[in-house]
């Protein structure tokens, strides 16, 4: 039992490693291919392997079973979490650096908090927001490289707001997740909203980038698939799959408090690979993000326990 719980944590390192390393790897791909079409091959990969993976625990018989509600709420989902974030994701990764842009990673628990307490009354005590807190200006003060007047309207960057607009995503993912797609499992939801986000994120590459993005793939290098196939596999099909380990042995609580680590590994990664400075400015935001992160996770320790959702 003890060597089970080891390796269970083990693999929710892994599980942040991995999410971290989506940040080096996205920008490898951004600099080389077109944003949309990279998107969607992204999730087209990452659709086989989470679709062999549902049907090999029994559970392709519950796409049958789903009422219009549901699809709608997968579809919204879908949308907004993989059509949007992937879109920013790799927009912004164009411009910013991997190691800055893995600093929004900070902002998604705060603005799921926000509007978790804002739209579901959900508790929240004084170690909660003092990590809010923290983990707020940690993360503006690393994307803004120690400026934080840079965020007045007019002067942030395209890359930073893009960033921001990934946070957003995030947060409206989860809001719906928590609203409409309670009743679903979770392997079930990121299988689908993977599909129909590749099939959004195709017509959309169609619409903007054209066909002729498609014809310029065949010239990118061994490099880049690489880190492409790094993305789709490794930081969405594996990593999601020791996190829902990591939720079933430990708790959802106990395993959403190793995204802390994900901005540590993002700037790690980034530096090793990519050769990005360790900036002043971006250890100390990252320092106060993480720390915020983690007094975000151990507040939620001492919350009343809630009821757990219908679907796991």
């Amino acid at each position: 039992m003890i060597s089970a719980r080891y390796s269970t944590h083990l693999g929710l390192v892994g599980m942040a490693a991995l999410w971290g390393a989506s940040w080096p790897w996205g920008r490898v791909v951004a600099q080389a291919m077109p944003p949309l079409a990279a998107a969607c091959l992204r999730f087209v990969l990452a659709s086989v392997v989470l679709l062999l993976w549902l049907k090999g625990s029994g559970r392709m018989h519950t796409l049958g079973a789903l009422r219009a509600q549901q699809w709608w709420g997968l579809t919204a989902a879908a949308a907004v979490g993989v059509l949007g974030y992937a879109s920013f994701f790799l927009l912004a990764l164009k411009t910013v650096p991997a190691g800055k842009a893995a600093m929004v990673v900070a902002l998604n628990p705060v603005l799921t908090l926000i509007f978790a307490v804002l739209l579901f009354r959900e508790s929240v005590n004084w170690v909660m927001g003092i990590g809010l807190i923290l983990a707020v200006t940690g993360a503006l003060y690393a994307l803004t490289d120690g400026s934080l007047a840079v965020m007045q309207p007019g002067l942030s960057g395209t890359g930073e707001l893009l960033l921001l607009g990934c946070a957003g995503c995030w947060v409206g993912y989860t809001l719906i997740g928590r609203k409409v797609l309670f009743t679903v499992d979770s392997l079930t939801t990121t299988a689908v909203t993977a599909v129909i986000g590749a099939i959004f994120l195709f017509i959309a590459s169609m619409a903007v980038e054209g066909p002729a993005a498609w014809k310029t793939l065949a010239t990118v290098s061994t490099t880049v698939w690489f880190s492409l196939m790094a993305l789709a596999f490794g930081s969405t099909a594996l990593a999601y799959a020791w996190y829902l380990h990591g939720v079933k042995v430990l708790g959802a609580g106990a395993a959403a408090a190793y995204m802390a680590l994900v901005p540590l590994f993002g700037m790690l990664f980034s530096g090793l690979w990519l050769g990005e400075p360790l900036t002043k400015s971006l250890l100390a935001g990252g320092v106060m993000a993480i720390v915020g992160m983690a007094l975000m996770n151990f507040g939620r320790m001492f919350l009343p326990k809630q009821q757990p959702n219908a679907a796991s």
